[in-house]
């Protein structure tokens, strides 16, 4: 150690040397592991080496100098930091939050790995408000006027958080890319493939593969975990609409564990997409990036597959490819291989836990049960093929059933972020200024349970949809059982003895997020949710199984939690009886 007036000295020095370099990290935002380990690292060994006289060294002294330097150098660094973020001089300081989530995303970022972040957000908004300070640079938005002024057109771009999970700042899939106009151009052969044409051609495979989900749980005796056929029946079809095939789950079951390594990889994905400069970080690991890969490696080989065999039919990487522009190159193999993973993976993801949730719905509200049983067998009786989807504008009620599911269970609950460009001038929201670099997130749960927005916003309501259309009077639909009025003696609540005002708000409804950067696939989404719903409400009674001695059919809630962006698949237990 030196001296005590070296120290002061030194201390002085490093101090000095600490604000220099948080001045620096404010400024420049940048994914170079080289210029952060040459800001953390060289300042305390120079000043140590500085601070030698230029005879013989005695390297334990110089040892114990350098730790008091890199202690002195890292806490000051700290220091400057934390004391700059809750400072009144830092440019969210006016919006509220949790005191000491403004000093570090780590506190956001390890409560995310619960899973809970989902009601977590909520609350957060319930207590502070519509807009929430929720790390050092992170706003949390409930404020339905201004969805469109961030996520439409002219909006804020996509935040890094996509980066942490490939381990990487280039090659990002099309879902992660930052810029506006490369992301628009990445997308146009998305938007090829999941077009109304396009659709068309698919409906073949939706046809095999919902058929061959009824038929193999025909052949299930006594509890069905419903919510795994249902994963392995989007998994089969979003493989084979994709890349022209490679799974087959419902024939051989995940005999490769693929659900539990999801399971597993998606905590830390969750927790690093909090910190997108770490999770790039670890990609210089040997090992590491195929070690937080491993959930999309049955993915990446089969997209290789089908770029080795090329097209034996118009799948989505018939587009991808721009095959069906002979005159257009290809994009290059590491994209494709990118795209092909979302493309396969996310996408399954957020079809299957819509799904599961849809029948969780319907198992546990008898009435819409009932209600929607009847459009289904007068859309599609005995014998009529439910895979026609020539009724499926008709079906109303289907389609509020569907879109109310999606509300109370958004599959993408917290949505990913999006970032005010480091090297602009601050976004300008009416009242509301985003300086440059603050990333911003616009939760759909928080949005789909604000009583502002959404009349009971807890209940399962779908006659809001269809009065919010014009296609129900309100004195004719039949109220959610929390609502405070009795029924009358035809089971229908009179709309004028309550004392409520019907608020229905669809520019707060985002299951989907929010044009131009929204879900590419919501077309062929709603498509896979309303053909496997009428095929099953068609073919088989089904009623829930609780674990015995269980009776709260509220667990589905509790279960109902937000792993890397896509909500998780909570358990399924259903007895299924054929009808015919």
């Amino acid at each position: 150690m030196p001296s005590s007036p070296e120290s002061a000295s030194l201390a002085l020095v490093l101090a000095v040397s600490a604000l220099f370099a948080h001045q620096i990290f404010r400024k420049v935002e940048t994914l170079c592991l080289p210029f952060h380990v040459s800001l953390l690292m060289l300042p305390p060994a120079l000043v140590a080496r500085l601070s030698v006289s230029s005879g013989r060294v005695e390297w334990t002294a110089f040892l114990n100098r350098l730790a008091f330097c890199y202690v002195t150098y890292i806490g000051a660094l700290a220091g400057s930091i934390i004391s700059y973020r809750l400072s009144p001089f830092h440019p969210l300081h006016r919006h509220p939050g949790p005191v000491w989530y403004r000093t570090s995303i780590l506190f956001h970022a390890a409560h995310m790995v619960s899973g809970k972040q989902t009601r977590y957000l909520r609350q957060l908004h319930d207590t502070y408000g519509d807009i929430v300070r929720m790390g050092p640079n992170h706003l949390s938005i409930r404020d339905p006027s201004l969805v469109g002024q961030i996520l439409g057109p002219a909006g804020i771009p996509k935040g890094p958080s996509t980066l942490s999970s490939h381990h990487y700042d280039t090659h990002v899939p099309f879902i992660g890319i930052q810029d506006v106009e490369e992301h628009s151009r990445r997308r146009r052969p998305w938007t090829r493939g999941l077009g109304p044409a396009a659709l068309k051609g698919y409906e073949h495979i939706m046809s095999r593969r919902v058929h061959q989900l009824v038929d193999v749980l025909e052949q299930q005796q006594g509890p069905v975990a419903l919510e795994k056929w249902i994963q392995y029946f989007t998994y089969d079809f979003m493989s084979e609409m994709v890349i022209g095939g490679g799974f087959e789950q419902l024939q051989n079951g995940d005999s490769n564990a693929i659900w539990a390594t999801v399971g597993k990889g998606s905590q830390v994905a969750t927790f690093l997409g909090q910190i997108p400069w770490l999770g790039v970080y670890l990609g210089y690991i040997p090992g590491i990036t195929g070690l937080l890969k491993v959930l999309l490696e049955y993915a990446l080989n089969e997209t290789t597959r089908r770029l080795a065999q090329g097209s034996s039919t118009r799948d989505l990487f018939y587009y991808l490819r721009n095959e069906d522009l002979p005159d257009e190159a290809p994009p290059p193999t590491r994209l494709l291989l990118n795209d092909g993973v979302v493309g396969v993976a996310a996408a399954t993801e957020t079809t299957s836990t819509a799904l599961i949730s849809v029948f969780h719905c319907l198992l546990v509200n008898p009435e819409a049960y009932a209600a929607l049983q009847d459009e289904v067998d007068r859309f599609y009786p005995q014998g009529e093929d439910v895979c026609n989807t020539a009724s499926h504008r008709a079906m109303h009620y289907l389609t509020a059933f569907v879109n109310e599911t999606l509300r109370l269970f958004p599959p993408v609950p917290t949505n990913s972020s999006r970032q005010a460009p480091h090297h602009s001038a601050p976004v300008v929201l009416g009242s509301l200024v985003i300086p440059p670099g603050t990333q911003v997130f616009v939760p759909p749960y928080a949005l789909h349970h604000d009583a502002r927005n959404f009349v009971f916003p807890d209940a399962f309501w779908p006659d809001r949809w269809l009065i919010a259309s014009g296609q129900l009077p309100l004195s004719l639909s039949r109220l959610p059982a929390p609502a405070p009025a009795s029924e009358s003696p035809r089971g229908v609540v009179e709309a004028r003895e309550l004392d409520f005002d019907f608020v229905h708000n669809e520019a707060a409804f985002m299951p989907f997020s929010h044009r131009p950067i929204n879900c590419a696939g919501k077309a062929l989404a709603m498509q896979q949710l309303r053909t496997v719903v009428c095929a099953l409400v068609q073919r088989f009674r089904i009623r829930l199984r609780l674990p015995e001695g269980e009776k709260d059919v509220a667990r589905y809630k509790e279960e109902f939690e937000d792993s890397y962006l896509v909500a998780n698949r909570a358990e399924l237990p259903v007895v299924l009886e054929p009808r015919w």
